[in-house]
């Protein structure tokens, strides 16, 4: 579907709901907006994109993504200025993201100025819904999968493509408490752990509610061989300062997800000089840095929180604690410049804000 033959049915909601909004107690991703989007893919192409109501959707007994797991997802945010406009961050590197997973898990992509435009789209009927609360923005919820309605193990020939859009505050609320997972496995080299795919984070469900139970936030992934090296935080990529360099763990394995804060982050550090480093960090060279003091700082980086700054590490049953945040300098440089950006307080200079 070329951008230019693009027609997109709209059809709004009698009320608003906006009023009704407890803009104080905003539980992340349970309030949602008037309306979503939906695209049908049938016959070998993309049918035309409706934006309705926010409503329940039919399902077939037998929906193929039900049963075999082809779904994938994005997550995005927009955001308010002080001008009143509203601008959402780098939705072109969603887009290429969104169709890396899609090649993975055998489904059809969605042409990238396509995906942005759809996002703009529902982002400019729902604008009212763009707090200018301080921490607050929109989250965004581009999503597909199959449809086929029979119980047969092949890619589907059908798809749904949707976005949601829900309003949400700060996810993180205090620093965050971390575990190295030294058993369970969140990907492995050859599987999917590059791409957003639903099941990713349906199997990571159990062995974090072990962490949350001993009073971790989080769990640190390592790889499924030896679990020597280390590769996310949770849902989010992490990074750690040792030594003045910020290491980041190398996305060449195709077990680390491709994130768009992280590679924010980095563009920005190595534009202000920061020494960066993208390689192999082992749990032993963290560990080691910790106890000797050389770690001077430790952040997870997702679109969800944008950067979650650590407060301790949890290692065979002891916790190294992290420097005061008031100290790092790196960390909080980052969150201030990314936090004003995206509400329109800082330069932005690599043009990462998309107006609506």
């Amino acid at each position: 579907m070329a951008l230019t033959e693009l027609k997109i049915k709209v059809e709004r909601v009698g009320e608003s709901a906006v009023s009704k909004v407890d803009w104080e107690n905003l539980a992340f991703g349970k309030v949602f907006t008037d309306h979503m989007l939906m695209m049908d893919y049938a016959d070998g192409s993309w049918q035309e994109p409706q934006v309705l109501p926010f409503q329940d959707i039919p399902m077939h007994p037998a929906m193929s993504s039900i049963h075999y797991g082809q779904a994938i997802f994005e997550g995005l945010k927009a955001y308010r200025h002080p001008n009143g406009k509203v601008s959402i961050f780098r939705p072109d590197m969603n887009a290429k993201r969104f169709n890396e997973s899609a090649e993975r898990m055998c489904m059809p992509q969605v042409p990238e100025d396509l995906f942005v435009e759809l996002v703009r789209k529902l982002v400019e009927v729902d604008q009212a819904w763009v707090s200018s609360l301080e921490g607050h923005s929109l989250y965004i919820r581009p999503y597909m999968f199959a449809t086929d309605h029979w119980v047969g193990i092949k890619p589907s020939e059908t798809y749904k493509f949707m976005i949601l859009l829900s309003p949400v505050g700060t996810y993180y609320s205090e620093l965050v408490r971390v575990k190295i997972e030294p058993h369970y496995t969140r990907a492995a080299r050859g599987g999917v752990g590059r791409a957003k795919a639903a099941g990713n984070y349906g199997a990571s469900l159990y062995p974090a509610k072990f962490a949350q139970d001993q009073g971790y936030h989080q769990l640190v992934w390592t790889d499924a061989k030896e679990h020597k090296f280390i590769e996310e935080s949770g849902t989010m990529n992490i990074l750690f300062v040792i030594d003045d360099v910020l290491i980041t763990p190398s996305e060449e394995e195709d077990t680390i997800l491709r994130g768009v804060t992280k590679r924010s982050i980095i563009e920005l550090a190595q534009h202000w000089g920061i020494k960066v480093e993208e390689r192999k960090i082992s749990v032993e060279e963290v560990i080691n840095a910790a106890k000797s003091g050389r770690l001077q700082d430790a952040f997870g980086a997702g679109t969800a929180a944008t950067l979650a700054q650590i407060a301790l590490i949890g290692h065979e049953g002891t916790d190294y604690h992290l420097p005061p945040v008031e100290t790092r300098t790196v960390s909080n440089r980052l969150k201030a410049y990314l936090s004003g950006l995206k509400i329109g307080q800082s330069d932005d200079i690599f043009n990462w804000n998309y107006f609506v």
